[in-house]
C-alpha cells in the first residue's frame, strides 16, 4: 500500500491532481482557486507545490492529492487510490483475499455480477432487440456493460456463492431480498444498467423489465447500501464530469435510456437523475463543474411534476437553469433516435427558466385578472429564491415589459411569496432552508477569516510583529476603523483555530510575500463591500423611478457612478 502511495505522489503533482478538476492561478509560489468543497466568490482555496498541499481558509478542508479525490470524488481511500494509479499508469500490488475489507468485498462482488448479467444478455435474443429498437449500438451496450438479469430466482445468487461470495455480502450489495423460504434475487427478468460511483466503479443497478404486467414496476433499483446512496448518485457521471467542466454546463435527463442516448451521439456532458427524485446533493456534484444546467425532463404530466421540484432546488441552489423544450409525445431518447439534429436545436434553444415559465404563461393568453395570478404563482416563486438583487431587478423588468403588470406591483408580490420545497421524505421547508439542510455551512466569511488570523497570528508570533502595523494601516486604509475590533469578540477556541490556519499557510513567507498577500484579502473584503452597494444603490434607483423623485434619481445615480469608479480602480490597483 505505502510504495503504491509514494510511487504515485512521484508521477502525479498536487497541481496535476487539482488542476484537472479545477481552474488554477498563480499567487505567488502558490496558486489559487475557488474552493470546490463550498461556495464563495473570492478564491480562498490555496495549493502549494512545494508541500503538495491544499488548504481551504474558507471552510477548512486540506491534504494531499488523495484527500482531495476522496472529497471531490465522494470515494474512499480504495476508490481514490485505483483512481490515480489509473492517472498515473501504475499497477496497484495484489491483496491477498483475507486483507480486503467489506467495502472492497462489495465492489468486487458488483463487478462479478455485472460479468455474469452482461454474458446473459449475449444469449437472450428479446433484450437484445429492445436495446437495438431503442436505438443503442452495440459499442455503447459493451461499454455501459449493459446486461441481462434471467428470469429466474436464484441464478445470480448461485453464481456469486460459486465465486465465494455469501448470503450477507450479496444482500448488503442489494442483490438478494430475504423472503419466508430463505433469499431470492432481487433482480429478475430485467435489462440491468449498471450504476456507477464518479470514479467509475459499479455500486448499484438499475433493472428495467420487458415484461406486459401492469402490475410489474418498469424500473427497479437497488436499495440504499454501504455503496449507494440514491441522493448522491447521479447516473453517468463519472463520464460527464469532464465534458460538463469542459463545456461549462450539464444536460440533466430522467432516465438512463435518455442518457445513454445523449452520450451516444456526443452529448457526453449529460447525467441523469436515474429514476430518483432530484436533490440538493445532486446539484452540488454538478456544481463542482459548473453552475449551468440545462434540464431535459419528459413532457409528460409526471415528468412536469418532476421537473417543477428539480427546477425549484436548482434556482434554490443558486444555479443557472435553462429548460429545454421537448415537442409533446417525446422524452430525449426517442426524439434523438428519431432525429439527432432536432436534439441539437432543442438544446440550443433551451430559455432561462424565468423566460421558459412567462412564455408559457404568455401561451395560454390569459385575461389580465388571471395573468397576473399566474405571475404571482408560477413565476415570482423562482425570482424570490435568486440571491442577486441585480438579476432580481432585471427579470421584474422584463416580466413588466411583456405582461403590461406595474414594476411596483410585482416588487410588492415579490415580498410576499414564501417559497416551499418538498424534501424526498415528505416533510417541507423554505428554499433556503431546505439547501441548507444538504450543504456545508460556511462558519465565516472567507476573507474576513483570513484577515483577522493573520491579524492575530502575528500578535502572538514574536518575530512577525515588524509587519504588525502595516497589517492595521492596510485595514485602516481600505475598511472600517472597527474592523479590528472583531478580534477582541472572537472566542478562544476559535482564535486558537485562526492562528493555527494563517501559521499552517504563511509559515516560511517573508515580509514582503505576507505583504502582498494581506493587501490582496484586504482589497477583497473592499470590492465585494462595492458591489453589494451598487445593488443596493440600483434597487434604491428602480424605486424612485415609480416615486418619480428626480432629485433622488440624480444624487443615486451620481453616487453609483461614484461607487463604479472605485470599484474600477480598486481592480486596477490589486
Amino acid at each position: 500500500m505505502s510504495s503504491s502511495v509514494e510511487k504515485i505522489k512521484e508521477r502525479l503533482s498536487i497541481v496535476d491532481v487539482v488542476g484537472s478538476y479545477v481552474k488554477l492561478d498563480r499567487a505567488g509560489s502558490n496558486l489559487k482557486a475557488k474552493c470546490p468543497f463550498h461556495n464563495e466568490k473570492t478564491p480562498s482555496f490555496f495549493v502549494s507545490p512545494e508541500r503538495g498541499t491544499y488548504y481551504c481558509f474558507g471552510c477548512g478542508v486540506k491534504g494531499d492529492i488523495f484527500s482531495f479525490v476522496e472529497e471531490f470524488e465522494g470515494i474512499d481511500f480504495m476508490g481514490a487510490l485505483k483512481l490515480l494509479a489509473e492517472k498515473a499508469g501504475i499497477e496497484l500490488e495484489k491483496y491477498e483475499p483475507g486483507k480486503i475489507e467489506k467495502k472492497d468485498r462489495l465492489y468486487k462482488l458488483l463487478e462479478e455480477s455485472t460479468n455474469y448479467f452482461v454474458e446473459c444478455l449475449k444469449k437472450e435474443t428479446i433484450p437484445k432487440e429492445y436495446l437495438k429498437k431503442r436505438g443503442l449500438t452495440e459499442k455503447t451496450i459493451i461499454d455501459w456493460k449493459i446486461g441481462y438479469a434471467n428470469d429466474e430466482w436464484h441464478t445470480v445468487s448461485e453464481y456469486l456463492k460459486k465465486k465465494g461470495f455469501t448470503d450477507e455480502e450479496m444482500e448488503r450489495a442489494g442483490l438478494i431480498k430475504k423472503g419466508d423460504k430463505g433469499f431470492y434475487d432481487r433482480f429478475r427478468g430485467r435489462i440491468m444498467f449498471p450504476i456507477f460511483d464518479t470514479a467509475g466503479r459499479i455500486i448499484a443497478y438499475s433493472g428495467r423489465t420487458l415484461s406486459k404486467d401492469e402490475n410489474t414496476p418498469k424500473y427497479l433499483n437497488s436499495p440504499e447500501t454501504p455503496l449507494f446512496n440514491k441522493s448522491k448518485t447521479l447516473y453517468g457521471f463519472h463520464i460527464a464530469k469532464q465534458a460538463i467542466r469542459k463545456f461549462d454546463y450539464a444536460v440533466l435527463v430522467e432516465g438512463q435510456m435518455d442518457l445513454l442516448m445523449c452520450q451516444q451521439v456526443g452529448f457526453t456532458n449529460t447525467v441523469a437523475s436515474s429514476g430518483t427524485a432530484l436533490t440538493p446533493d445532486h446539484l452540488e456534484i454538478i456544481k463542482r463543474m459548473s453552475n449551468r444546467v440545462i434540464m431535459a425532463f419528459d413532457s409528460d404530466s409526471a415528468g412536469a411534476k418532476a421537473a417543477e421540484r428539480a427546477w425549484m432546488i436548482a434556482v434554490a441552489s443558486q444555479m443557472e437553469v435553462k429548460v429545454a423544450q421537448i415537442p409533446d409525445g417525446f422524452d430525449p431518447a426517442d426524439l434523438i433516435l428519431k432525429d439527432k439534429e432536432a436534439w441539437k436545436v432543442v438544446l440550443k434553444n433551451a430559455l432561462h427558466i424565468v423566460d421558459f415559465l412567462l412564455n408559457r404563461i404568455l401561451a395560454e393568453k390569459p385575461d389580465d385578472r388571471k395573468l397576473g395570478i399566474l405571475v404571482r404563482e408560477k413565476v415570482l416563486p423562482y425570482i424570490s429564491l435568486i440571491d442577486s438583487s441585480i438579476e432580481k431587478s432585471q427579470h421584474i423588468a422584463k416580466i413588466s415589459d411583456k405582461t403590461g403588470i406595474k414594476e411596483d406591483a410585482l416588487w410588492e408580490d415579490l415580498k410576499k411569496i414564501k417559497v416551499i420545497i418538498s424534501t424526498e421524505d415528505g416533510t417541507k421547508s423554505t428554499g433556503q432552508e431546505s439547501i441548507k439542510e444538504y450543504n456545508k455551512i460556511i462558519r465565516a466569511n472567507s476573507l474576513e477569516r483570513r484577515v483577522l488570523g493573520m491579524v492575530l497570528w502575528t500578535e502572538n508570533t514574536a518575530s512577525k510583529k515588524d509587519i504588525l502595523e502595516f497589517f492595521k494601516g492596510e485595514v485602516k486604509k481600505y475598511l472600517d476603523e472597527k474592523f479590528l475590533e472583531k478580534t477582541k469578540a472572537i472566542d478562544e477556541n476559535l482564535k486558537s483555530e485562526l492562528i493555527f490556519e494563517a501559521e499552517s499557510y504563511y509559515l516560511g513567507f517573508d515580509n514582503e510575500r505576507l505583504k502582498a498577500d494581506f493587501m490582496e484579502l484586504v482589497r477583497g473584503i473592499k470590492e465585494e463591500e462595492y458591489k453589494k452597494e451598487l445593488s443596493e444603490i440600483i434597487l434604491e434607483i428602480k424605486n424612485t423611478e415609480k416615486t418619480g423623485d428626480r432629485d433622488k434619481q440624480m444624487i443615486l445615480a451620481k453616487r453609483f457612478n461614484d461607487v463604479s469608479k472605485m470599484l474600477n480602480n480598486l481592480k486596477t490597483n490589486k
